[in-house]
This record gives structure tokens, C-alpha cells and sequence, in this order.
């Protein structure tokens, strides 16, 4: 690392014209190919996913994405009086002619009859657009809201739900990064107290976020990325670009501090904590490739979209970073500092601070009741996920005051809640007659079934292959209920197959609510072997680093606490609905399927970030004075500030997603700020170090069959003497505490 550092360094200006065309120029380059992003759930082997193959070979491929216009009418009034029907049919009319409208099917046409509630006061007409939503003009589909919303007047409610229209909600684009960098500034400033050192951190994620943003855009033409992927992307690369940034600059100007040039200063960052930047990055990587052991390619997108951010965050660190020292100087340092080292001299970094020595000693004071009290808060945090429930999230989670979902609720009143979500029975009628009657009895019998509203076969419009046939039916329940689910289980497992028995008759039940059914299903079913990998992964990392077993069991161990307090207060609030009023954050709803498969291998990558930072410092000691509770206090009085400074950076760039308008950025970046303030605050700052105040001499045991096997590892090999620095006498380093 060393000789890589003085190559950036002596050829700066080279690095940051490579930086600066790299982000450019993916910028224009997206810019020109625009972006093909997908939601491919494809998970083989299940029912839903049978279902979708059988409609996609047997139906033409719609042309674009289909929205609603819903009206409702004031008690006693109807949506056929001529008063409304004209001023509707006339809307209608309009938007039929707007650009990148395709159809629009009203329900005073005769092949819209059915979309007339029973009690004439709600309908709605389906505006089907030329291009999917994400590829959609957003100025053209806010036209579509506004000449909708203009046919408005005292009586008549008109609201609009669907995809395209959920993007006029939007806020604006990059809101939610630029707080989060604008609050992770203000954190760096108060702790660098310098310009240009909470600069570099910032400089480090924006080139990091903005190169990977833009190759998602091009990589989109080559793989299927879903929508959401540069959204995780950005989350995970503006935290983790920022964070390790802070801990390299922190390391530089601990050596200009103690009078090292700018060059060699730079050089020893990089040597050190560069390391371990490489070592926390990698394992985040590993852990968010793992992902792919899923076998589920709509998450295989989004760990493609996290993993490049993160890559060329680190990539970031260890190139950029050196090559900016060079350009800065000494101006990384405060002018107080610059001052205080010509005036005063070089002296080897600062002590630590009076309150964090006095922590990390009442930490060994009091270990047993510390480690009590914090395993009794993770303990309460964590029952709530004892209810864990995943699933989906649609606009009917949506605020109140937002128009689609408005129109959901508007669509479930009028037609009942399973409106929102039918299920879709796909039928193989290939063997004829007989297999035509038998789904008509099988019609029949569905619409006899407990929670149905309605079976309703479907009309096969041109293009429709002739031996493929498709049937409706409408829940009595919501998408989301657990009524629905079992609904569902009753259909596959008890109705159609008495239907097809002694028939050629082949009957695959799909449609949007199935399939997230399914989706739930397979993540439920791996989650747990999905766990065990990266969970294993990350402890055998940390046995080669620390060589020791205690040390990745405990972190193995925490890392399990973390997750389970920070899902319990997600299900607290999105399941639950604690707060979600105040938070302005809709309806509650189950929790997203793929958020724990998106959040553990960060989460633990995270986590591995600040045990190895905390517990190098410790293992340093160690080495040192073979005193475990010396160790111990020494690491945690060291890195407090430096873990904390990060936590609270992370904290600050993960809530800012909550601006983000869409509900799986919201409950990714609330779950990832209470997973690293838990992290952090409390395992990382009490738990951990109390434990290993109570465990001794054996944190750092290891049988020497495994220690002759492993290999070695410098993950942050301890800083040469620094020039100008007497070195303490072994043993006889100030630290509060001693006896």
C-alpha cells in the first residue's frame, strides 16, 4: 500500500484527471443510452412464476404502463348523470390526445361497463401510456394529472393511481442525497474543523456515488437492474464512500500532526488505515455478493447496484484520497493546528479525550452491569421481530394526502379491497372441450369460495393464443391481508386441483399479489442459510485478522443482536404503525420482502468496519503489554470518537432517505441509521468492550493447529515511530486508569 500511495501522490494530477473523466464521462455516456432498468421477480420453481411464463407466451406484450383515473360522486348522485358523464367523457377525451398516451378505455364505452361500482358513485377509466412508467416523460404525465384534475368541481372527487402517476409525487431528484451529504458535511466540519479536510470525505462519495450511478445506467442495457437499484446504490455508496474516507483522513492528519511531510504522512494513511479500508470494503462486497446465492435475479440487481458503489468507494479512498493530500498539504489541518505545529512542535496525534478515557475505565469498572443493561435493551428492541411478517407495500401505504393513494382507497371502497390486487388463474385449455368445461365448473366453484367477491373468465382479445385462457378473481380482502394469503394456499392446494383431476386441465394461479406471495415465500425459506453464510463469512475474516476465536464469535454474535433490534423497530413502526403518523410515513404494512436480504450483508459488512477499527486498536495493546483490560481500555478510549463520528455520519446520510418518496428507501434507510446507532452507540461502545473486560486473557486465544494454518493478515499494522516523538518507554504510557 505504501508504494501505491507515493504512485498517487507523485502522479496527482494523472488520478484526479482519471476521476474527473471517469465521472463525466459516464454522465454523458448514460445521458446518450438512457436507462432499461426492470423488476424481473424471477424465482423458478414457484406457481406465480409458471403463471407469468404461461401469459407471456401466450398474450401480446402490452405497449406501455396502465393507470387510472377514479371519480367518485357525492351520496345519493351517480356517475351516469349527464352532468358528470359529460364533464368526464370530455377529461377523457383530452388525455386520450396528450403526448405519450396510448388508449384510454372510459367507462361509458361498452367494453368498459365493468368499471362502474354496484352503486353507481365511483368509477374509473384505465389510460394506457405508450412506455412503461420509468420511461416515461414527466412532464407528460403530469400533464395527464393536471387535465384530469381540472374536470374537478363541488360533487365530484377525481384522483389518479398507478405507476406513472406515482412519479409526479416524486420529490425532487438527489433530494434525499443532498441532506444527507449537506448533514454529513456539518458533522465532518465540527470534527476536523477545517474546510478542506470535511471536503475530501464528501469529494471521496461524490465521485464514488456519481461514476456508479451513471455506470448503472449503462449497465442496465446489459442486465437486468431493477428500479430501485440506483436508489440502494446511493444509499450504500454515499455511507460507505464518506465513512471510509473519514477514517483515512483522520490517520493523515494524525501524522501531520506529529510532524510527518504531507507525502510521507499520506503514505503511512494508506499503509494503515487504507488497509483496513480495503479489508472493511471487501467484506461488505462479499457479504452483498452473497446475495446471489439467492438465486433471485431482482435481488442479483440490486447487489449488482451496491456492490459497484461500494467498490469504487474504496477505489475512491485509496487513489483519490492520496492524490487530493498531495494537492492540500498541510490545509488538511485547521489554521488553529497549522498554528499550534509551528509554534508548538510535532507531537504524535492527540490523547484521548477526558470523557472518552473516563468511559472506557467506568467500562471496566462496571462490566457485568453495562453488559446487562445493554443486552436488556437489544433484548427489548428485538421482540417486536418475533412478528415479522414480509411481504409488499403498494399505494395503499401511501400518505393520505397523495393523490394515488387516494384512488386506491377510492378503487377498494368502490370494488371492493381486492380490487387493488385480483389473482389471476392461468388456465392450459389446449385439450379442448372437456378442458373448457372443466374450468367452468372450476369458475363456478371459485365463486362459491369463502373470501371471493367474484371469478370472472376473461374475454381473449386479438393476438391471444387460442389454447390459454385466464380467469379473475377478485379477494374479498386487501393485497396485504393474511386473509388473502390463505385465500391463495386454499385455491392451490384444495380448489384446483379438484378442478383438474381426471382432466388434461393445467391451472397456475399469478397476478401481482401471488407473486409477492411467492417472493416472500422463497426469502423466508433461504433466509436463514443466507444468514449463516455471510454471518460465517465475516468470522472467518476476523479469525485470520485477529487470530483469535473469541473475536469473531462475539462480533458473529453481536452482529445477530444488531439485526434482530434494528427489524424489530422497522416492524415496530412499518408493521405496527408506532410513529408513522408523526413521520408522515402512510399506512402500515408488512415489511418488504427483499429489505432483510438488502440490509443484513450491509449491516454486517458495516459492523465489520467498526470492530475492525476498534478491535486492531485493542489487539495493538495486546501485543504490546499482554494486559487485557490495559488493551481493552486503551482501544476503546482511542476509537470511540473516531466510530462514533463515523456512526453519526452514517446515521445522518441513511435517515436523509426518508425524503426519498419511495417507501423501500425509506424503510432501508430508517432500518440502516437504527442498525448503526445501535451498532455503534451501544454494542460497539458498551456491549463489546464489557465483554471483553469479563472474558480476559482468552479473547485472544487461539489453538496453535489453527494459528500454524491461517494465513497472516496486516489488516492496520501499528504506525512506525513518528520522527520528533520520543517513544514511551514500554509500559510507562500515560493512561488514565493504570494502577
Amino acid at each position: 500500500m505504501a508504494a501505491w500511495a507515493r504512485w498517487c501522490l507523485r502522479h496527482r494530477l494523472v488520478v484526479l484527471l482519471l476521476w474527473v473523466g471517469a465521472l463525466f464521462g459516464t454522465a454523458v455516456a448514460s445521458g446518450v443510452a438512457g436507462s432499461a432498468y426492470a423488476n424481473v421477480f424471477g424465482f423458478p420453481g414457484t406457481e406465480s412464476s409458471r403463471a407469468m411464463e404461461r401469459m407471456e407466451k401466450a398474450f401480446p406484450q402490452r405497449a406501455g404502463d396502465t393507470d387510472s383515473v377514479v371519480w367518485e360522486v357525492d351520496q345519493g348522485k351517480s356517475v351516469k348523470d349527464p352532468a358528470v358523464r359529460e364533464r368526464m367523457s370530455a377529461a377523457l377525451a383530452d388525455i386520450g390526445k396528450l403526448p405519450e398516451v396510448g388508449t384510454v378505455v372510459s367507462p361509458y364505452e361498452p367494453e368498459g361497463a365493468r368499471q362502474i361500482s354496484e352503486n353507481g358513485r365511483i368509477a374509473y377509466a384505465e389510460v394506457t401510456f405508450t412506455k412503461q412508467a420509468f420511461e416515461l416523460r414527466k412532464e407528460n404525465i403530469q400533464k395527464v394529472v393536471d387535465r384530469a384534475e381540472e374536470a374537478r368541481t363541488a360533487g365530484l372527487r377525481v384522483e389518479l393511481g398507478g405507476q406513472a402517476i406515482e412519479q409526479t409525487q416524486e420529490p425532487p431528484a438527489g433530494l434525499s442525497e443532498a441532506v444527507g451529504i449537506v448533514a454529513a458535511a456539518v458533522v465532518l466540519f465540527l470534527a476536523f474543523g477545517s474546510l478542506f479536510a470535511m471536503l475530501l470525505p464528501l469529494l471521496n462519495a461524490v465521485f464514488a456515488v456519481g461514476t456508479g450511478l451513471s455506470a448503472l445506467v449503462l449497465l442496465s442495457h446489459v442486465v437486468d437492474l431493477p428500479d430501485v437499484a440506483p436508489l440502494m446504490g446511493s444509499l450504500i455508496g454515499l455511507g460507505v464512500g464518506i465513512d471510509y474516507a473519514l477514517f483515512i483522513v483522520t490517520r493523515h492528519r494524525k501524522g501531520l500532526r506529529a510532524g510527518l511531510d504531507p507525502a510521507e504522512s499520506a503514505t503511512r494513511a494508506l499503509d494503515t488505515s487504507g488497509r483496513a479500508v480495503l479489508f472493511a470494503g471487501g467484506t461488505v462486497c462479499i457479504a452483498l455478493l452473497a446475495m446471489f446465492s439467492l438465486d433471485l435475479s431482482f435481488l442479483n440487481g440490486i447487489a449488482i447496484a451496491a456492490t459497484l458503489t461500494t467498490l469504487l468507494s474504496v477505489a475512491a479512498a485509496v487513489t483519490l484520497l492520496p492524490a487530493m493530500f498531495g494537492f492540500l498539504g498541510h490545509r488538511v489541518l485547521s489554521r488553529r493546528e497549522r498554528r499550534a505545529l509551528a509554534e508548538e512542535g510535532p507531537r504524535e496525534g492527540e490523547k484521548p479525550g477526558g470523557r472518552a478515557v473516563r468511559w472506557a475505565s467506568f467500562v471496566e469498572r462496571r462490566p457485568k452491569a453495562l453488559a446487562a443493561v445493554a443486552l436488556v435493551v437489544m433484548a427489548v428492541l428485538a421482540i417486536p421481530t418475533l412478528s415479522l411478517r414480509l411481504g409488499t407495500n403498494d399505494q395503499g401505504n401511501q400518505p393520505e394526502s397523495q393523490t394515488t393513494r387516494k384512488a386506491y382507497d377510492l378503487l377498494a371502497e368502490g370494488f371492493g379491497p381486492g380490487f387493488n390486487g385480483p389473482l389471476l388463474m392461468v388456465a392450459d385449455v389446449s385439450g379442448g372441450a372437456a378442458e373448457q368445461r372443466a374450468l367452468d365448473g372450476l369458475v363456478r366453484r371459485v365463486n362459491a369460495t369463502e373470501g371471493v367477491v367474484r371469478a370472472v373468465r376473461l374475454p381473449a382479445g386479438p393476438g391471444v393464443a387460442k389454447d390459454t385462457a385466464v380467469v379473475q378473481v377478485v379477494p374479498t380482502t386487501s393485497p396485504q391481508s393474511e386473509k388473502t394469503d390463505r385465500l391463495i394456499d386454499t385455491l392451490r392446494d384444495d380448489i384446483v386441483p379438484a378442478a383438474e383431476r381426471g382432466t388434461a386441465l393445467e391451472v397456475d394461479i399469478g397476478g401481482a399479489t401471488a407473486i409477492q406471495k411467492d417472493f416472500a415465500s422463497v426469502i423466508g425459506e433461504r433466509l436463514p442459510p443466507f444468514i449463516a453464510l455471510i454471518v460465517g463469512l465475516g468470522a472467518l475474516l476476523l479469525l485470520v485478522a485477529f487470530r483469535s476465536v473469541v473475536v469473531p464469535l462475539t462480533a458473529a454474535v453481536m452482529n445477530l443482536i444488531a439485526a434482530a433490534a434494528s427489524f424489530g423497530v422497522l416492524v415496530a413502526v412499518f408493521q405496527w404503525g408506532w410513529g408513522m403518523d408523526l413521520l408522515g410515513l402512510g399506512k402500515e404494512g408488512p415489511i418488504i420482502s427483499f429489505l432483510p436480504v438488502i440490509m443484513l450483508p450491509l449491516l454486517f459488512g458495516l459492523s465489520m468496519d467498526y470492530q475492525v477499527f476498534l478491535v486492531s486498536r485493542m489487539h495493538e495493546e495486546w501485543v504490546h503489554t499482554k494486559d487485557n483490560a490495559r488493551a481493552v481500555r486503551a482501544g476503546l478510549a482511542d476509537t470511540s470518537r473516531v466510530i462514533n463520528c463515523a456512526a453519526l455520519i452514517m446515521i445522518c446520510v441513511f435517515s436523509s432517505f426518508i425524503l426519498s418518496g419511495d417507501r423501500g428507501g425509506v424503510m432501508a434507510g430508517l432500518g440502516l441509521a437504527g442498525s448503526v446507532a445501535l451498532d455503534a452507540f451501544i454494542l460497539r461502545m458498551v456491549l463489546v468492550p464489557a465483554l471483553m473486560q469479563l472474558i480476559g486473557r482468552a479473547n485472544w486465544w487461539l489453538p496453535r493447529a489453527i494459528d500454524k494454518r491461517l494465513p497472516h493478515l496486516a489488516v492496520d499494522p501499528p504506525d512506525r515511530p513518528y520522527p520528533g516523538v520520543s517513544p514511551e518507554p514500554e509500559g510507562e504510557r500515560e493512561l488514565v486508569g493504570d494502577r
